[in-house]
């Protein structure tokens, strides 16, 4: 059956992110489930000993009559210990140095994201990283845990706050009230919301629990990070909530016979960017202050318990050293160490294995399935980059008919005695045997596609190696860069340093593209070529990928070339005047933006301390200069992406931009001209909305005019409008997700893409591979470029509601999905708008879509077998597991990309 190299590199990659999908549920561990108290209860206590009475059977009696948890999300240490407690906790700080408490600085293990996080404090157990996924939609809670504990203990529960508790704790609470946590642009009501009811529910005693969760401070952080000056004020209503509850308590407690504990606590704090999710100092690092009339400080007994065991310790010391000829002391101590020794080493593993019970079964399978499709495509090199873009996939010869058969029975027999004999639970084992079976008969079908490819492959060589008429292509400088700077960014992902700041790998790699090119640029210019002047063309003139290579009528196949083509001479030394030196400037003209754009925002972690031009631009003092910049920028926007674009979707893309202005003008991030009080005109959800339907709008008329090149027989022109219209509609939507500090990350990027197309990729005549890869590997630079990293920190959640006033779970994953991968999926639509607009190859698509589809798994199936070989490192949580999520996510993307792809080359092929 043949294929074309897009159809064939959808379906690889299609089937690769069920792998990935399949590994990822084995990698990422569920936690272990503690048996239920009504388990505990149908055993019998344990025999006393004789002479002893057994309190089995009573309850101990309870040292406080009311507990309330005050819990402040995003509340980092030093708003309460540190400068800002003092000024603006001044109750809590009174509380801390001179009241009856005890502080602590709690660590929060990763990932510090709040579901995970609550997990923790009440069932006392680390959280599992797969909860970062399951933040968005909680299910309810079945390990041990405290409120579960009070509630089959008959204590009334009371909540008000985050609705997580509501998820987690179903049925749990005798009242409660629960608030959107996903909201983040409300920091007012959604405290207010959980406030309103204090001064009825303190004035009851109808209640044993009450648990209070603050989300304002959290959705201020998201908003404007940590140094806002709303975050003073929202840390003075917390400290007056906190005073009011104390007051409250100590009030009752003159009556009572038992004191209360009022927990002020938070589940995780807050980055310098206003984010969380990942492991820095300032995420991990929470308050702990326990409250009550029963902590009264009194001298020294702490102190002096420690003088009285130093003691002792020191009296055992010198009987042992008086009896140091008596073997018993000594074997008795050596006795004593290895006990030490080996409860140490049990507790570890216990604890190991708590926190990282990997499913390896699913892991395996998943990790077979994304490296078949890798050799897969490794093979198909020669035939998917050849001129005619199309490969033969053997389905139906009888012996591929018998060694499919025999490969399903072996996998079923593994498959019956893994899951027979396996003492841990493994996600494969749990699916219905025809889901199990077709998992097995997908793994035996690409083992053996791999292996009649891997044959065709060594006979195709032998024949070649028969016929001198063939020769090898002498691979270019910039296809040795390629190769060599793809497979070092793999190598790199070995070393967590590198991950960590895995954005300078690609600032050095696009850097050395830029010089690449420009040595390429400026032989062709002055040492000249061999091409003949018919043959030259201009820079105004097309781009044509299309020249066939040789081929190998006995062989079959079409001989590789990394560019997919044999290129033609370029025709750099035929330009005169300011061609020429706009060809010969454009290299170093995107270098010196690449290095604009570093110094915009600062990531990684060594150096994402660091003050940069968006830290400069979103403080209050310069409100001035980025509503000016927002403003340039999106005009730039606009004269950058409206030269194609049909007359409608040009005034479509003018309002769009201009809505854009008004809704971060609306939320306060810049100034109306006519605006100078800086008061908010909105919450900004209707001008976001509007942008949203010119989105809509500008994407339903591209994708009406590539149906409509179909029909029409000049469907090119069509075909062309259509899918930059499309590409617009992306910019658009990127420009409205993007924060006004970012809208130059934008600008830079379409000032990039049309000098490379206008004076690189079409003068110099690169192949759809080379273009492919350079789009890919800018792509991944601009990712960086808008502030992201391997820390689940710098995902600007707040994205997601852009234009929503209530949270909506699939269009909030969506928008914030865009917004994290804006990079990426810009430079791809835009390959597909420079090859299907510049070349008059049909086949040029499905080769960036099969070269696209190649140098994204090749990282990604890499990447999987480093983690299984590193479960056990140090940093496998807080490095490579949030690297894993990204790259699983990324293939995701690329998926969707991939179908796109072969989408616009099936409209090329038809038109």
């Amino acid at each position: 059956m043949r294929l074309g190299s897009g159809t064939f590199a959808a379906c690889c990659i299609v089937i690769e992110v069920l792998g990935v999908a399949l590994f990822l549920r084995g990698f990422f561990p569920t936690p272990v489930r503690s048996s239920s108290r009504t388990e505990h209860q149908a055993e019998p206590p344990a025999e006393p000993s004789a002479g002893a009475s057994s309190n089995w059977t009573k309850l101990p009696p309870p040292l406080f009559r009311k507990v309330v948890i005050m819990l402040i999300d995003a509340l980092r240490d030093d708003f309460v210990f540190g400068s800002k407690g003092v000024k603006f906790m001044p109750y809590t700080t009174y509380l801390v140095e001179k009241g009856s408490s005890h502080s602590f600085v709690a660590e929060a293990k990763p990932p510090t994201v709040t579901m995970p996080r609550i997990k923790a404090l009440v069932t006392g157990s680390l959280p599992g990283f797969i909860d970062v996924i399951r933040n968005l939609n909680s299910p309810a809670l079945l390990e041990d845990n405290v409120v579960t504990q009070a509630k089959a203990s008959g204590k009334r529960i009371i909540f008000y706050g985050d609705e997580t508790w509501m998820k987690l704790f179903p049925n749990h609470f005798v009242e409660y009230d629960g608030t959107t946590s996903f909201f983040v642009s409300d920091y007012t009501e959604v405290d207010d919301n959980v406030t309103r009811h204090l001064d009825r529910v303190l004035r009851r005693g109808d209640w044993e629990v009450l648990i209070l969760h603050y989300l304002g401070l959290d959705h201020i952080g998201h908003i404007s990070g940590p140094s806002s000056p709303l975050i003073g004020r929202k840390l003075s209503e917390m400290d007056s909530v906190l005073r009011k509850i104390h007051t409250s308590l100590l009030s009752e407690e003159r009556e009572a016979l038992l004191p209360s504990l009022l927990v002020l606590c938070s589940d995780h704090g807050m980055s310098e960017t206003g984010s969380h999710g990942a492991s820095s100092m300032e995420e991990v690092n929470t308050p702990l202050i326990l409250i009550s009339s029963a902590f009264e400080r009194k001298p020294e007994p702490g102190f002096q318990q420690f003088k009285m065991s130093e003691k002792l310790h020191g009296n055992w010391i010198r009987l042992y050293l008086e009896e140091n000829n008596s073997e018993v002391l000594s074997n008795l101590g050596i006795k004593v160490r290895r006990q030490y020794l080996d409860a140490l080493r049990t507790l570890g593993l216990s604890l190991s294995r708590q926190v990282a019970q990997y499913d390896i079964y699913s892991m395996v399978v998943g990790a077979i399935a994304v490296l078949e499709v890798l050799t897969l495509l490794l093979l198909s090199v020669p035939q998917a980059l050849s001129h005619k873009a199309e490969l033969e996939v053997t389905l139906s010869s009888p012996v591929f008919s018998l060694l499919f058969y025999l490969v399903s029975l072996i996998l079923w027999a593994l498959h019956v005695t893994v899951c027979t004999s396996a003492e841990g639970s493994c996600y494969l084992c749990s699916l219905s045997w025809p889901a199990a079976g077709a998992v097995m008969m997908l793994i035996s079908a690409l083992l053996c596609v791999v292996l009649s490819a891997l044959t065709k492959a060594v006979v195709s060589r032998q024949l070649l190696s028969k016929n001198p008429a063939h020769s090898n292509p002498r691979w270019s400088e910039l296809d040795l860069l390629i190769f060599v700077g793809t497979v070092g960014h793999v190598l790199s992902l070995g070393a967590s340093s590198f991950i960590e700041e895995e954005h300078q790998t690609w600032y050095f790699l696009v850097n050395t593209l830029c010089l690449a090119l420009c040595h390429e640029t400026y032989r062709n210019c002055f040492l000249g070529d061999d091409c003949e002047p018919q043959h030259c063309l201009h820079v105004g003139e097309g781009f044509d990928g299309a020249a066939p290579t040789l081929q190998d009528k006995n062989a079959g196949w079409d001989m590789p070339q990394l560019g997919g083509v044999t290129k033609r001479p370029s025709s750099l030394g035929t330009l005169r005047g300011s061609e020429k030196w706009m060809v010969l400037a454009s290299p170093w003209l995107v270098l010196a933006c690449c290095r604009l754009l570093r110094s915009l925002n600062q990531t990684g972690v060594q150096w994402a301390h660091r003050p940069d031009l968006g830290h400069w631009l979103t403080s209050s003092d310069h409100k001035t200069e980025l509503s000016v910049l927002a403003a340039l920028s999106l005009a730039t926007t606009f004269a950058l992406v409206q030269r194609r674009c049909s007359l409608t979707s040009k005034l479509a893309l003018a309002l769009g931009l201009l809505g854009v202005y008004c809704y971060r003008a609306a939320i306060g991030n810049v100034l109306f001209p006519w605006q100078q009080d800086n008061k908010d005109v909105s919450k900004g959800v209707t001008e976001a909305r509007l942008v949203h339907a010119f989105v809509l709008g500008i994407l339903f008329l591209g994708t009406k005019d590539l149906l409509k090149s179909q029909a029409v027989t000049a469907g090119f022109t069509a075909k062309t409008v259509g899918s930059w219209e499309v590409h617009s509609g992306l910019v658009l939507l990127a420009a409205l997700l993007f924060r006004p500090h970012n809208l130059p990350v934008l600008v830079f990027s379409l000032l990039i893409q049309t000098m490379m197309t206008k004076f690189i990729w079409k003068p110099l005549r690169h192949g759809a591979a080379e273009v492919t890869v350079m789009h890919y590997w800018f792509g991944q630079a601009f990712f960086y470029f808008q502030g992201n990293s391997n820390n689940i920190a710098t995902v600007d959640i707040s994205a997601g509601f852009v234009g929503l006033d209530t949270y909506m779970e699939i269009p909030a994953m969506f928008l914030m999905a865009f917004a994290t991968y804006t990079g990426p999926v810009l430079w791809a639509s835009h390959l597909v708008t420079f090859l299907s607009s510049e070349t008059s190859s049909s086949s040029a698509l499905s080769r960036a879509c099969f070269c696209y589809a190649l140098i994204c798994s090749f990282p990604v199936s890499a990447y999987i077998l480093l983690v299984t070989s590193l479960r056990y490192h140090l940093f496998i949580w807080s490095v490579f597991s949030p690297k894993l999520l990204y790259e699983g996510m990324h293939l995701l993307v690329t998926a969707a990309l991939c179908v796109f792809f072969t989408a616009m080359d099936q409209t090329n092929t038809d038109s």
